[in-house]
């Protein structure tokens, strides 16, 4: 048990920020991101033992209720006996009655041990799960820093890189003119189409009032 947790806290107090600077590592990022798999690990394996160690503590209480019914009931067992004149059932009770006692001490001594160690683990427990939250909280925050550096990184890639802005501009300027053309040819065939209708329509209108002329 004290190898575990003597491990646990090795794991748990570890510089983080020595490891994010480790020179063979690129990506903080993925170094935390293991960093935390393994204390969510050694978390979950001291959640089980805190659960083993309340398991042995409600059967230690278990068996020193048991251990004290059967005292009392071989010591009122020795006292009918001797009452009644049974020398050797009272023998037989007084010995069954001092060995459910000695039992009974030694569970009570057990029990009570297991209590405090299963309080210390708690305590223990509780202490690593606050550090493993800070954890995930700090990964978060490496990571909302990692996206504005990725960001502003891009942002200035496009506004300092010359060749890339005039390129861009270009070609912005290139379909500009483009649409503006087509604006243009959509204006005059729309001008276009109205003229010769109207034309059209006064055509008709002529050759309507020269043959009423003619008639």
């Amino acid at each position: 048990m004290a190898n575990i947790f003597t491990r646990l806290a090795d794991t748990i107090s570890a510089d983080l920020h020595e490891a994010l600077d480790q020179k063979e590592q690129k990506n903080p990022i993925s170094v935390l991101n293991h960093y935390l798999r393994q204390c969510e690990q050694e978390t979950e394996k001291v959640r089980k033992l805190v659960e083993r160690q309340y398991l042995l503590k409600e059967e230690f209480n278990r068996e020193y209720n048991e251990a004290t019914h059967l005292a009392e009931k071989r010591k009122h067992q020795a006292e009918i006996a001797s009452k009644a004149g049974e020398a050797e059932l009272y023998e037989f009770a007084l010995k069954e009655y001092a060995h459910y006692e000695e039992r009974r001490e030694r569970l009570d001594a057990s029990r009570k041990q297991t209590a405090q160690q299963l309080e210390e683990l708690e305590q223990k427990y509780e202490e690593m799960k606050h550090k493993l939250k800070d954890m995930q909280i700090k990964r978060m925050e490496l990571m909302g820093r990692e996206n504005v550096a990725r960001a502003h990184h891009r942002i200035s890639k496009v506004s300092d890189s010359g060749s890339f802005s005039t390129k861009a501009f270009t070609r912005f300027e290139e379909m500009e003119s483009y649409l503006d053309r087509l604006e243009q040819q959509v204006t005059k065939a729309y001008h276009r189409n109205t003229i010769d209708a109207r034309i059209a329509q006064l055509e008709k209108q002529l050759k309507t009032e020269q043959t009423n002329t003619i008639s």
